[in-house]
C-alpha cells in the first residue's frame, strides 16, 4: 500500500507521462488472449461511377468515382479508369459515403429478442466491474446487427451497460455476419472503457450498499484509480528478483506475502486506461459532471476519448475541444429523466462549433442505429432554424471519421481515402433525408448487402427457419 498521500502523487507524476507517450507498443496489461480472427470476403474490384462523394475529410465531389480494390480504397476523383475484371457499378443520381460507424451500441449483449435469457449488458455486482469484457456477452446471431447493416452501419463499439460506476470493456466490431464474435472483432482496434456519472449507478447501487450520492460516485472512481496506480508501480517492468510476477517467465514460486505480483482482472483494465492503450467513454448528461470527470483524468493521467449522451456538452463545448474529447450524442432525446432534462435540440451542432472539436451522432438503440444518417439530418435542420447551416460533406463527419477518432480507428477507416479499408455506403440520394435509402454496403471492399439482391441481405441463423418453428411444449 501506498504509506503517504506524497507516495500517492510521486507515483501518478511517474504514471502520467506514460499515458502522454504517443508512439509506443501496448503495455502487457492489454495482451489479447481472444484475438481477432476477422477476414474479409474475398471480392473483386468495384468502380462506383458518377456519384456524389461525400469523401468523410470535409469534401464533396460531385460527378465523383470510388474505386475499391483487395479490400481497400483505391481512389477517389473523377474520370477513375476501371480494372478490366472491375464491377462497374452506375452512381449517377445516387451519393456515396464512408460507411457508418456507431461508436454506443448494445447489439449482441441485448439482443433480440429481448428477453431476460439475452440481458448480458450489466454485471450489475459491484460498482466498479472494469474484469468484465462485453464482447464475452456478445451473440453474434443478433438480427439486430444486419438490420444496423441495412442502414448502413459498418462498423460498431459494444459497450457493457451503464449500470456501474466502471462497467468493464468495450469492443468494437466489423459489421459482418460470424459464428463468433472473433470473427467480427475489428482488427487492430483498441479496447474501450464504459465508465458512468449520475443517475444510474445512484439507483442501482444505492440500496445495495453502494454509492447512493455523486459525491459516492466520484469517491468510488478515485478508489478504483488509486489501485490501479499502486498496481502499475508493482509490476514494473524490472521487479525485484526475488519476486515473481504474473507476466514473467521467471519459474521461481512467489511468496505468499508477495501479493503485489498477483494478476488482477480489474486493474488490468484500468491500467491499460491510464497508460493510454484502452479508450475510456463515460456516460454522463450534465455540464458539470463532464467537468469533474476531466478532472478525475487528470488526476489520475488518463485521456477521455468521448462523453456519450452529453445532453448538456454545449454548455462546454469550448472545453471538449480544447482537451480532444469527443461528444458522443442523440439528436433530440431529453427529458426521460433528471439529468438529462436540460437538453436542446441544437447539441449537436453547438459542440460541432469550436475550433478542434468532435461531434458525434450515436444510436444507444437497436431501432435507431438503423437511421442514423437521419439522425444527423434532424441536427442539420434545427441548427439551420438556429442560423447555423451545415452542408452534407461537414454533416457525415458526424458519422464516420469522428466516431472513428473516438474509437483509435480512424488510421483504418471512417474516411474515403486511398490505403483505408474499403468500408463504403451507396445511397439512393442524398443521405440526409427521411426517404434516403442505403442501396448497397461495402465492408473491406465486398458488398456484403445489396437492397436490390436478395442473395445479398444476409439473415441471421437464428431468424432461418422461425416460421415453421414447432409451437407448444417447453424446450
Amino acid at each position: 500500500m501506498l504509506k503517504t498521500f506524497a507516495s500517492f502523487i510521486c507515483t501518478v507524476a511517474l504514471i502520467a507521462p506514460i499515458a502522454a507517450g504517443a508512439a509506443k507498443a501496448p503495455s502487457r496489461f492489454v495482451q489479447d488472449p481472444y484475438p481477432s480472427t476477422y477476414t474479409r470476403v474475398p471480392f473483386g474490384p468495384v468502380l462506383i461511377r458518377n456519384a456524389t462523394v461525400l469523401t468523410g475529410t470535409g469534401e464533396r465531389l460531385d460527378g465523383a468515382d470510388v474505386l475499391m480494390r483487395d479490400g481497400a480504397i483505391v481512389g477517389v476523383g473523377r474520370g477513375l479508369e476501371a480494372p478490366a475484371d472491375a464491377t462497374v457499378v452506375d452512381g449517377t443520381g445516387k451519393w456515396v459515403t464512408p460507411g457508418i460507424i456507431d461508436v454506443h451500441s448494445h447489439l449482441g449483449v441485448y439482443a433480440s429478442p429481448a428477453v431476460s435469457a439475452q440481458s448480458d449488458g450489466n454485471e450489475a455486482t459491484s460498482p466498479t466491474t472494469p474484469n468484465v469484457w462485453a464482447e464475452h456477452s456478445i451473440w453474434p446471431q443478433d438480427p439486430g446487427f444486419l438490420t444496423a447493416l441495412a442502414g448502413g452501419i459498418t462498423s460498431l463499439q459494444i459497450l457493457p451497460g451503464s449500470a456501474n460506476l466502471i462497467g468493464g470493456r468495450g469492443v468494437t466490431l466489423k459489421n459482418v455476419p460470424s459464428t463468433t464474435y472473433q470473427g467480427m472483432k475489428f482488427p487492430g482496434a483498441p479496447w474501450g472503457l464504459k465508465m458512468a456519472c449520475g443517475e444510474n449507478p445512484k439507483r442501482v447501487y444505492g440500496q445495495k450498499g453502494g454509492p447512493s450520492t455523486r459525491m459516492g460516485n466520484v469517491a468510488g472512481y478515485r478508489a478504483a484509480f488509486i489501485d490501479a496506480t499502486e498496481y502499475i508501480r508493482k509490476n514494473r517492468p524490472a521487479p525485484p528478483p526475488e519476486k515473481k510476477h504474473w507476466w514473467s517467465d521467471e519459474p521461481k514460486a512467489d511468496s505468499e506475502n508477495a501479493t503485489g505480483g498477483k494478476r488482477d482482472l480489474k486493474m488490468d483494465t484500468l491500467a491499460g486506461a491510464i497508460n493510454g492503450d484502452i479508450r475510456v467513454h463515460i456516460h454522463c448528461y450534465r455540464a458539470d459532471e463532464m467537468a469533474t470527470m476531466l478532472d478525475l483524468a487528470k488526476e489520475f493521467g488518463f485521456k477521455v476519448a468521448a462523453f456519450h449522451h452529453a445532453v448538456e456538452a454545449y454548455k462546454i463545448a469550448d472545453r471538449l475541444a480544447a482537451e480532444g474529447v469527443c461528444g458522443a450524442m442523440w439528436a433530440d432525446w431529453w427529458g426521460f429523466k433528471m439529468e438529462a432534462y436540460d437538453g436542446i435540440q441544437e447539441n449537436i451542432a453547438l459542440v460541432d462549433r469550436p475550433q478542434g472539436s468532435c461531434a458525434i451522432v450515436h444510436s444507444d438503440s437497436e431501432e435507431g442505429i438503423q437511421r442514423l444518417n437521419q439522425e444527423a439530418a434532424k441536427v442539420m435542420a434545427h441548427a439551420k432554424l438556429a442560423g447555423m447551416d451545415i452542408a452534407p460533406e461537414h454533416a457525415i463527419l458526424w458519422l464516420t471519421k469522428n466516431p472513428a477518432k473516438a474509437l483509435g480507428i480512424l488510421d483504418k477507416t471512417g474516411t474515403l481515402e486511398a490505403g483505408k479499408m474499403a468500408d463504403v455506403v451507396v445511397w439512393n440520394g442524398t443521405p440526409f433525408s427521411s426517404y434516403a435509402h442505403a442501396e448497397q454496403v461495402y465492408i473491406d471492399g465486398a458488398r456484403v448487402y445489396d437492397r436490390k439482391d436478395p442473395s445479398r441481405q444476409p439473415v441471421s441463423d437464428f431468424m432461418l427457419g422461425q416460421g415453421a418453428a414447432p409451437t407448444g411444449g417447453v424446450r
